[in-house]
């Protein structure tokens, strides 16, 4: 069978946690950077298939620009690398089935944010700023996306966020269910796919777009942070407790709560 059973999953994800929770922060540091950079490099590419779209195509150039999104959370998943959205919910999984500490958690958290953030404003520094690649011709449509992204108040990017990671770690769950490549990579696409079609925040996918536009000299580093914060809220909600706690009650008679680690 060349799928795993949602009770195997479960039982993955936990193992994948305690994993990411012993990781050393060099590790951490190297992984989130290059997770973050393949996130940048995903919204990268959607900017660049609907900037030159026709207006009267509507959703249908959203949708286009969502079909090439996937590919970040597809190179962190397959290539290697350490993104925060996915470990909130695999890291919760783990300390849900006690097999690791609350600080454990708040370590991988904490050092992955930051090297995400930095990977991500490498790539809005450097191809998005150096190279022109958010300004320029794909200015107007730089700063309407992170205008919208920044723009939203507190609850709505917060349940904006929640809806995103429900999806992004739904993409990771069904990773881990294929045993074949081509069976992860699908299972990955259409969950990220929905959510930037729909329109939901991603807090690492911010960390690209904001300060693109910041970069450009269009926004400012203050109207960036509520939205962080909102976002990062949201997130968790949805990776840790829409997915990971949902599992976990779900499953946790299948063995999955052990003593601690």
């Amino acid at each position: 069978m060349s799928l795993h059973t949602p009770q195997t999953i479960a039982q993955i994800a936990v193992e994948s946690g305690v994993a990411k929770s012993r990781l050393p922060v060099s590790t951490l540091l190297i992984l989130g950077f290059m997770a973050g950079a393949f996130i940048a490099t995903g919204f990268l590419l959607d900017l660049h298939v609907i900037n030159q779209l026709p207006a009267e195509w509507g959703s249908f150039s959203g949708l286009l620009g969502a079909a090439v999104f996937p590919i970040g959370l597809i190179l962190t998943t397959l290539a290697g690398g350490e993104l925060l959205t996915g470990n909130m919910m695999l890291l919760p999984l783990a300390w849900f089935a006690r097999r690791i500490s609350a600080v454990s958690l708040l370590r991988n958290w904490f050092w992955v944010t930051l090297a995400n953030f930095v990977g991500s404003l490498a790539i809005a520094w450097f191809f998005g700023h150096m190279l022109g690649m958010t300004e320029g011709d794909y200015l107007k449509k730089t700063l309407a996306v992170a205008h919208a992204k920044a723009g939203a108040d507190f609850f709505h990017a917060f349940i904006s966020g929640i809806g995103c990671n429900w999806l992004v770690c739904l993409g990771v769950w069904l990773a881990i269910a294929s045993k074949d490549m081509v069976g992860k990579v699908l299972g990955i696409w259409f969950p990220v796919m929905a959510f930037v079609a729909i329109g939901f925040q991603h807090v690492v996918a911010n960390m690209f777009i904001i300060p693109a536009a910041i970069f450009a000299g269009q926004m400012s580093w203050a109207e960036y942070l509520p939205n962080f914060i909102a976002v990062f809220l949201g997130n968790t909600v949805g990776g840790a407790v829409f997915v990971g706690l949902a599992y976990h009650m779900a499953f946790r008679s299948s063995g999955l709560t052990q003593d601690q680690a």
